[in-house]
């Protein structure tokens, strides 16, 4: 598998699960029939610990991707690269076929919203964002998958 930050092509993995931890025991047990898991990024984008242990052992069987939930590219914020660090660590550890995030922003002023707030559709959102992907993946050493967001809110364009 090329992790070229410029290639288009992905590994076809079959069919995969969200890794979730109520399955932890279940699949070291039981080695269900997956293709792969997907696990979410800041779940395990700590030091150590039961959740980085099972992680461990089940990516031993499994092929994994990464997905994750609060990179906020969209942002008008800086990036985060305490963030990225940990991220980097984590994609070392797991080594998954592929991680993404979604396309969006999560906070503002250093607040975690704990959502997935939607951009404009501006070419101006479209510059930015591809300008601070192209900084993630310079800094990752790998391209990175960006997953739609849901919009349930509209830009008039208008003040």
């Amino acid at each position: 598998m090329s992790t070229d930050r410029h290639s288009n092509s992905r590994p076809y993995l079959g069919y995969g699960l969200g890794l979730r931890k109520e399955h932890y025991e279940a699949v070291l047990a039981e080695r269900p029939k997956v293709d792969w898991f997907e696990i979410i990024s800041e779940n395990y984008m700590v030091e150590g610990g039961k959740p980085l242990d099972y992680l461990s052992r089940i990516r031993e069987h499994y092929p994994m991707v990464m997905h994750g939930v609060s990179m906020s590219i969209g942002s008008t914020e800086p990036l985060d690269f305490d963030y990225l660090k940990r991220l980097k660590a984590l994609i070392k550890r797991v080594e998954p076929a592929w991680f993404s995030d979604h396309l969006c922003w999560t906070g503002v002023h250093g607040v975690n919203l704990h959502d997935l707030m939607p951009l404009p559709y501006t070419e101006e959102a479209a510059q930015h964002v591809a300008d601070r992907v192209s900084q993630v993946q310079d800094f990752m050493g790998r391209q990175m998958l960006l997953e739609n967001v849901s919009s349930y809110v509209s830009y008039s364009g208008e003040c």
